[in-house]
């Protein structure tokens, strides 16, 4: 059954909450539908879909602690269980493909894409290759899997410098360590050999952009730390600037058309826990145009709530952050709103507890809670 009645909700439509009912036909918002089963929505918010273009919660699926994994099948599936429960029906998991062994290894890579092909799964599920730039051996699969299809969106990452730093220190290092599954002494020799082949970045980076451009994928870049560095990856095609180091570099992405994605764990909790800048504040000013779930998929639900909370953006805007901007940045065309002829990904959401009541995916019913339960009919 994807065809449904929303009866008394208050829907989010052209920008604004009105009381009104919602109709649902073969999966898309409708006019009108011949035969629909009825869903009481009195006293709901009736949302567009969240759409998530950023989430790497999955990985404490895959392993809960060092030297603990899980079979990638078995942790995408409890990973999508969680989804639907916080109102996610479009995820774009964050996949590191590092030259670390382990969790971000190119076994794992190959794991996750295996598993997410292994199935229908309700939610849309798609990857983000989150590229490590030092990764020079697995270029080329990479390459083949963006050509292949099988990569969604692709972000330019540099962590080995950071590693190599933090491994300075034995107890900052022993969790990069423990994560691939390696004693300090010999992690701390491959970080160095990977470092070492600096050189050959670059070129690198040009290769695999024109891999995404030919496949025609959105790209992003990840913790720009300077408008140099942010001019770069533009140049390479990279329209959204992920997670920001500065303001600075955040305001002149925005000021270039860009998409500015910051973290909503980072608006839950009251600012960056790396200390970095406020993302309620920069969506307050314009420049954080796309809230993701970052770490933690339940703050995705609650962000829109805690900014509309502060009174500079209304309730529609903050919900624009999750659904509507993340479908532009990601070229989602057929959702991230409820207007006829969309994609009929909704959750309907208690205004008061800001639970979530019940999600639907093209409109199919794929998490109700009690409540949701007894409102169908």
């Amino acid at each position: 059954m994807n065809s449904w009645y929303f009866r008394n909700g208050q829907i989010l439509q052209n920008g604004a909450l009105t009381r009104a009912d919602l109709v649902v036909a073969s999966g898309v918002i409708a006019a009108h539908a011949a035969l629909s089963r009825g869903f009481d929505a009195s006293g709901l918010l009736v949302l567009p879909g969240i759409i998530d273009i950023h989430g790497d919660a999955f990985e404490r699926q895959m392993q809960p602690r060092p030297h603990v994994d899980f079979n990638a099948a078995f942790a995408l599936a409890e990973t999508e269980r969680q989804l639907l429960g916080c109102g996610i029906t479009t995820a774009y998991h964050g996949v590191t493909l590092s030259w670390e062994p382990g969790l971000r290894s190119i076994q794992a890579w190959r794991a996750l894409l295996a598993a997410l092909e292994s199935r229908d799964w309700v939610c849309d599920m798609r990857v983000h290759l989150r590229w490590e730039a030092f990764n020079l051996e697995a270029l080329d699969e990479a390459m083949a899997d963006i050509a292949s299809g099988r990569v969604h969106m692709l972000a330019f990452n540099d962590h080995t410098a950071s590693i190599r730093k933090k491994l300075q220190k034995p107890a900052e290092g022993a969790k990069y360590a423990d994560r691939a599954g390696m004693n300090l002494a010999e992690f701390t020799a491959l970080a160095e050999r990977v470092g070492a082949r600096g050189a050959e970045v670059p070129e690198a980076l040009d290769r695999i952009a024109q891999a995404a451009r030919a496949a025609d994928l959105p790209m992003a870049s990840h913790d720009d730390d300077s408008i140099a560095v942010r001019d770069a990856f533009m140049a390479r095609g990279a329209a959204i600037c992920e997670f920001p180091i500065t303001e600075e570099v955040g305001q002149y992405a925005a000021d270039h058309g860009q998409f500015v994605v910051m973290g909503s764990p980072n608006v839950v909790r009251g600012g960056s826990h790396l200390g970095w800048a406020s993302a309620a504040d920069l969506a307050e000013r314009g420049i954080c145009n796309v809230l993701t779930s970052d770490y933690y998929y339940p703050c995705l639900l609650e962000a829109p709530f805690v900014i509309a909370a502060r009174g500079k953006l209304d309730f529609a805007a903050a919900w624009a952050l999750i659904s509507t901007n993340p479908a532009r940045a990601a070229r989602l065309d057929d959702r991230g709103s409820l207007e006829i002829g969309k994609r009929a990904d909704i959750v309907l959401v208690d205004p008061t507890t800001h639970a979530p009541v019940a999600t639907f995916v093209a409109g199919q019913l794929a998490a109700v809670s009690a409540e949701g339960a007894a409102r169908l009919g």
